[in-house]
């Protein structure tokens, strides 16, 4: 019998290339704050400071935009957290017996 050389893999060499799945970013989701004539001004104020960690400036500003085009973003998050936030203050708001929505889309 004839013996090769050689380890009997007929001479083709390979790479191995090791390829990374892409992962994708979660879709994200903005959380507004509705306005309405119930809720006091001081009230949004002090959910956008307690929730959202806006400074006192911060948050009336962000508090005078909602009044005076009747809804605006108060943060972009990802949907767990977005969703988390809408509960917060929906409760907050009940429990303070104050009609403030906030709703959360996707962005």
């Amino acid at each position: 019998m004839a013996e090769r050389d050689g380890d009997g893999d007929g001479g083709d060499t390979g790479v191995v290339v090791e390829t990374r799945a892409k992962t994708k970013r979660p879709p994200l989701y903005k959380v507004m704050l509705l306005n309405d004539d119930y809720t006091p001004m001081e009230f949004v104020v002090l959910v956008l400071e307690r929730f959202f960690g806006l400074n006192h400036a911060q948050a009336f500003e962000l508090m005078l935009t909602v009044h005076k085009k009747g809804v605006a973003v108060v943060g972009v998050f990802a949907f767990e957290i977005a969703e988390t936030k809408v509960g917060q203050v929906m409760d907050f708001a009940r429990r303070h017996q104050h009609p403030l929505q906030c709703t959360m889309e996707k962005e």
